[in-house]
């Protein structure tokens, strides 16, 4: 009887060292995912600056559009300074590598810069990526603004931890703003901490499904790019975005089985396909539609899939916080996209 009594005890203890265990690591799991949430820099107010910078391509007689984007901060109620290299020149580039660093690595050590606007993408920002010290900019966070070639840019951000804005820039500006007018509101309405929820368009090619996560990506080719290198994104239970322009489809064929073997859609948790702009023709026809291509070559994967999203080398390039978490619904006849609180 004593025995019976002795070893029930000991059960009885088992199972409370157990279920303490359990508790324990549910609370660390709850702690690392509370800890693993990309920090958003602080939203602006009237008052605040924003530097404009050129880490890309040549702004070639681009100084009307600069001075426009000045102008529109201004009407927001915000200050601009113009980095002192952006309308230098070096070949392809808006000044050599060590200037446009110069310009973003003093936009982003002033703890009086509230935003990084920049003025344009094109290529070069990769070329300076490793050169780029982040032990300010982690005790000032500011929001980086841009797409396309900024992608790069924005991998980087999101990896170091911070959440950073896909949006138009200041090249993206029209003469008569209202040919820009959702692009132009939904990025005020981002930087000054309202960013918009989207209903897209229907589309018969939607993989339907409900899911959330971070949202995360960018242009293609510079995603593709990053691969590899440590800017190359941790897909794992986010959801991607993706945008191209001015390329053939088996390029974006080619650019998806990359990434597909280098396992950047194994834990994916959704996918959302914005412009595919300007989509050039090769002599050898591809044969089906690019929401096709997207589908067939992640047919071995189950995670809803939206098209239409109007995000990239159009003028309806609606803006989109990288890193924060959003809730995706997916059905033929329209999908649903909204940043969680």
């Amino acid at each position: 009887m004593i025995l019976k009594k002795y070893v029930s005890y000991l059960i009885l203890l088992f199972i409370m060292v157990v279920n303490t265990d359990v508790n324990a690591q549910l609370e660390t799991n709850k702690s690392l995912e509370m800890t693993s949430k990309l920090i958003q820099p602080p939203y602006l107010k009237a008052g605040d600056t924003v530097a404009i910078v050129a880490p890309s391509g040549i702004l070639k007689s681009r100084e009307g559009e600069v001075q426009q984007a000045v102008a529109l901060l201004k009407r927001w109620g915000l200050h601009a300074v113009v980095g002192k290299h952006v309308f230098s020149k070096s070949n392809h580039f808006a000044g050599t590598d060590a200037e446009r660093c110069e310009d973003l690595q003093s936009a982003m050590d002033d703890p009086t810069i509230s935003a990084i606007w920049c003025a344009r993408g094109g290529y070069g920002t990769v070329r300076i990526l490793d050169k780029l010290d982040y032990t300010e900019f982690k005790k000032h966070p500011k929001w980086v603004v841009g797409y396309s070639d900024i992608t790069a840019l924005h991998n980087q951000v999101n990896n170091e931890g911070f959440q950073s804005l896909h949006a138009i820039m200041c090249v993206s500006l029209t003469k008569d703003l209202n040919d820009i007018k959702e692009s132009v509101e939904t990025f005020k309405s981002a930087i000054f901490g309202n960013p918009e929820n989207y209903t897209l368009k229907g589309s018969n090619y939607n993989r339907v499904g409900e899911t959330s996560g971070e949202l995360v990506g960018g242009n293609l080719t510079m995603l593709h790019t990053m691969l590899g290198s440590k800017e190359s994104l941790d897909t794992s239970g986010k959801i991607l975005f993706i945008e191209e322009i001015g390329e053939y489809k088996y390029h974006i064929d080619r650019m998806l089985q990359s990434l597909k073997r280098a396992g950047y859609f194994e834990n994916l948790n959704g996918l959302v396909v914005g412009d595919m702009s300007k989509m050039r023709k090769n002599t050898t026809l591809w044969g089906t539609s690019v929401e096709q291509l997207i589908l067939d070559a992640l047919e071995d994967y189950d995670f809803p899939i939206t098209f239409n999203m109007p995000a990239g080398h159009e003028k309806d390039n609606r803006a989109l916080v990288l890193g924060r978490k959003v809730e995706l619904t997916v059905a033929k006849e329209q999908s649903t996209l909204k940043f969680s609180e």
